[in-house]
């Protein structure tokens, strides 16, 4: 038997290294699959994309994704070519001979990685022979009439045999890892592992299909994960085929993944196996070289949200946009699941809390979830026009004053400023404050929506009153579609926007991960969350005081849905007690909080998850200390030193706070020594144990 190789992660920039070079990293191939390889679809495409770069670094050639093609996306995403490996031009040729096609090229995105596309529908004449295998395996069904399902009949298929015919090119080596991502890209690993090919798989699961399910039908999910009848609940939701093909996936993996303790604890209740390793989600973090940039960035983007509120509400401005702050709630038009219900309830509060403490702070919220609309709605579209005009008005009138006043000054005269401007002037001005004038609140919705009675966010909206009347200090919008830098209506991207806003509100109720929060982590701006989302939980475990940082973390697992309402209108109302300085400093935690979102850091729990895989395919090659899987132990932020000792940070138990408490704050709290020290609490998160040449430990025994 040839000596194993011992796995470990003696680290050079972050990369593993081998303990034995006898076997060359050249002789393993990494392929990882999913249906949203350059194919937006949600959540899993951002994770995919931010990660190639660390996995490309790590495995250089050897790295390939393996997606569906859709033409719309590869003439926009990828650069064709042919591939330099020739095992994998001899398979993919194999399976063009058969008639079906396959693409391959590099994806346009950070890192390049190579990418092997199957066109699902130049193979789909074999739907019904490999519905008919797939059954033969794993006594799954699938209906005709379930078009996402059969799709990923195909896909799997395709994959599997891409894999069978590479594997079938080599003498024992090289050593393949296969890393599938959700239940559509399951199929191909259920397929590998029935016909007994050499491949080391991983499967991760970004949400269970019953979890998502269970929780949007508004059932109290996670104090009940031990009393539901998985058969029955699947069988009634009509996605029974679909749960039993994830099921099968997890349990055909020689490693199975997730992405945070929230969702481990719920796949093993769902899917019935514990995860052997948790991979949390990652981000690319690029730091500006000049330190306060991203505050610049937030002044910038402000400014432009500020011009589209004043034309959103024009005629009813009576408010001060110098002490407005604008709140947001972006994702998937999940009502209860995104936690939408629960944001519009504490609203409500919010609006009565204001104004029963008279309060000169004004919040406008925006909803950006994506529903079915009919475009914009003339009120929205005459707001920015009339904006416009007045704002044309004003510079035509001021360089009018502007040259009078330069003839005035050349003659050394002061000029009478109830002269300099005439009655042509004066009727103009009139005509624009008249042009004003509206006889209607504005709009809660930038869209005319198909179906607006139906609609639950406009519903909650109607429910509660929040109309944007001029007494309410909380001001709502709901923009149905996801923001574009060519919108006529709000032109920025949403990451632009993100960045003009000072709050991101998150309360989810079932958030497997949270990349809206995280995202607005990594560009300085605080964010609530809860203990249901993995980037909660995450946050919770690696931070002493997550409000102190900007990470306001609501409690949905042990607290009836009216106490978490109660503490989310806390939360919004002390962020909106806080003074601008206070906002500025917690901006400035906020963002130091990115490096932990660094995949730099989190990608060795993938790397993690690879060495294991690879341990339980091929023991007689590879062998690695049979520990538990790595923990960020060295990832703990304190409670910044400049933060009262308060159970909650920068809120005061008075709306009419004192001055003396903000300048005693200003005394305590000095940016560059707070960041040296949250520098110093960055350390390698862990290390894994290496085996001593020649020894060899036993792995507990895998269950199948």
């Amino acid at each position: 038997m040839p000596l194993a190789r011992s796995l470990s992660m003696t680290s050079l920039n972050g990369l593993p290294q081998w303990e034995d070079e006898d076997l060359p990293v050249e002789d393993l191939l990494l392929f990882e699959v999913s249906w949203e390889v350059t194919n937006k679809v949600g959540g899993i495409y951002t994770v995919i994309q931010t990660k190639a770069k660390i996995t490309a670094d790590e495995w250089g050639e050897n790295y390939f994704l393996i997606g569906p093609y859709f033409e719309h996306n590869v003439k926009t995403q990828v650069e064709v070519c042919e591939p330099p490996n020739p095992a994998v031009k001899k398979a993919m040729d194999t399976i063009k001979g058969q008639g079906c096609q396959v693409f391959f090229g590099r994806w346009l995105i950070e890192g390049t990685p190579y990418v092997l596309l199957f066109d699902i529908g130049s193979a789909a004449w074999n739907l019904d022979r490999w519905k008919g295998e797939f059954w033969d395996v794993s006594n799954i069904g699938i209906p005709f009439h379930d078009r996402e399902a059969n799709d990923a009949v195909i896909f799997g298929s395709l994959t599997a045999w891409f894999l069978k015919e590479l594997s079938c090119q080599f003498d024992d080596k090289p050593n393949i890892i296969a890393h599938f991502h959700e239940w559509q890209a399951g199929v191909g690993l259920i397929l590998s592992r029935s016909q007994k090919l050499p491949v080391a798989t991983i499967f991760t699961t970004h949400a269970t299909l019953l979890g998502r399910y269970l929780c949007a039908a508004s059932i109290d999910f996670y104090n009940n994960l031990d009393q539901f009848d998985i058969d029955k609940e699947a069988g009634e939701r009509q996605i029974y085929h679909r749960y039993c093909m994830e099921r099968a996936s997890v349990h055909c993996a020689h490693v199975f993944t997730t992405v945070s303790q929230i969702t481990a604890i719920e796949a093993e209740h769902m899917l019935k196996r514990n995860p052997d390793v948790v991979t949390p989600n990652g981000l690319n973090i690029k730091k500006f070289s000049a330190m306060h940039e991203f505050q610049n960035l937030h002044s910038m983007y402000k400014a432009r949200i500020q011009e589209f509120v004043r034309g959103h509400f024009y005629g009813h401005l009576d408010f001060s946009l110098e002490k407005t702050l604008f709140f947001f709630i972006a994702g998937r038009y999940e009502f209860s699941n995104k936690g939408a219900d629960m944001f519009l309830e504490a609203l409500s509060r919010l609006n009565f809390l204001l104004r029963v403490h008279k309060s000169d702070v004004t919040v406008v919220v925006f909803f950006i979830m994506p529903a079915k609309t009919n475009n914009f709605n003339v009120e929205t579209l005459k707001g920015q026009a009339v904006r416009k005009q007045l704002w044309d008005t004003a510079q035509s009138v001021k360089e009018k004053f502007g040259k009078k006043l330069y003839n005035a000054l050349l003659k050394g005269e002061i000029p009478d400023l109830n002269k300099i401007l005439d009655r042509d002037d004066i009727t103009i001005m009139k005509r624009a404050i008249f042009s004003t004038q509206r006889h209607c609140l504005p709009p809660v919705t930038t869209h005319n929506m198909i179906d607006d009675g139906n609609d639950p966010i406009l519903n909650t909206i109607r429910r509660i009153g929040l109309f944007n009347n001029r007494t309410d200090r909380v001001k709502v919008i709901l923009h149905p579609e996801f923001l574009s830098s060519t919108s006529p209506l709000l032109p920025l991207d949403y990451e632009e926007f993100v960045r003009g806003c000072h709050l991101g509100v998150f309360p989810s109720y079932y958030e497997p991960w949270g990349y809206t929060p995280a995202e607005c982590t990594v560009m300085g701006i605080p964010s609530v969350t809860t203990n249901l989302s993995g980037f909660g939980c995450f946050m919770q475990e690696h931070v002493a005081d997550p409000a102190a940082y900007g990470i306001y973390i609501v409690d949905r697992r042990f607290r009836s849905p009216d106490e978490s309402c109660n503490q989310l209108t806390q939360i919004l109302y002390g962020f909106c007690q806080q003074s601008r300085r206070q906002r500025i400093i917690q901006r400035n935690r906020t963002e130091r909080l990115s490096d932990l979102l660094d995949w730099r850091y989190l990608g060795r729990y993938y790397m993690h998850a690879r060495h294991l895989a690879l341990s339980r395919t091929f023991p007689d090659k590879f062998e690695m200390e049979p520990s538990a899987p790595p923990k960020t132990e060295g990832f703990r932020y304190p409670r910044p030193s400049s933060v009262p000792p308060s159970p909650s940070v920068s809120q005061h138990s008075s709306p009419h706070h004192s001055e003396g408490e903000d300048e005693d704050e200003d005394e305590r709290y000095d940016e560059d020594e707070e960041a040296e020290r949250d520098r110093q609490n960055i350390k390698s998160p862990f290390s894994l144990g290496v085996l001593p040449q020649g020894k060899k430990k036993q792995h507990g025994e895998y269950r199948n």
